[in-house]
């Protein structure tokens, strides 16, 4: 069988940093991926059960699916000096069955290979993010969820601005909601909040 090159479909926009590219997945990605969801250093405090590469591929097409469905999705996170794979960061509607719903509101998350925890690529990635997301319709409250232990996530995710929110559940486990406003968006009377 004779499979296409991955195609620059223009869907999923190319973003920087000063140090980073974050760029829609690739098939040539899902090695890297699947190796990072199956290290157990990386999904400890995600879901504790390292992925199988059924599991990664599945991931990998959701990702795919979220840009062509609903506009937004995840990122490969890459270093611009070199191009290496670090991880993934992004939006989704996962449509989780969860308390609190966090229906009609995208779900940010992060991700990335063990190595290259404590660099600060993850508040940098989720800055860039959160840039492309500001002033977006459907994007003037955003949240993500992390399980109350993980430190070093809850701490990325205040550099960026989310708040504590609630003590929610998620597949029976207690799990913290963060909420974030975006401070681009209109205030309910129509005007734009100071800066």
């Amino acid at each position: 069988m004779t499979v296409a090159q991955d195609p620059d479909d223009g869907i999923v926009p190319r973003l920087e940093t000063s140090r980073l590219l974050l760029r829609g997945h690739r098939r040539s990605d899902f090695t890297e991926s699947a190796a990072m969801w199956a290290d157990p250093k990386v999904v400890v405090q995600i879901s504790g059960t390292p992925s199988s590469r059924e599991d990664s591929w599945s991931r990998l097409l959701r990702y795919r699916g979220h840009w062509s469905w609903l506009g937004f999705g995840y990122w490969v996170v890459e270093a611009k000096e070199g191009g290496r794979f670090l991880g993934e960061v992004g939006f989704a509607d996962y449509r989780r069955a969860m308390r609190p719903s966090l229906e009609g509101m995208p779900e940010s998350g992060w991700v990335l290979k063990s190595a290259e925890h404590g660099k600060g690529f993850a508040t940098e990635a989720v800055s860039r993010i959160l840039d492309w997301a500001g002033g977006r319709p459907g994007f003037e409250k955003t949240v993500c969820i992390l399980a109350p232990e993980h430190v070093a996530s809850i701490a990325v995710a205040r550099k960026v601005g989310y708040a504590e929110e609630t003590m929610g559940t998620y597949r029976g486990q207690p799990t913290l909601v963060m909420s974030r406003s975006d401070p681009a968006a209109p205030d309910v009377t129509g005007s734009m909040p100071a800066r």
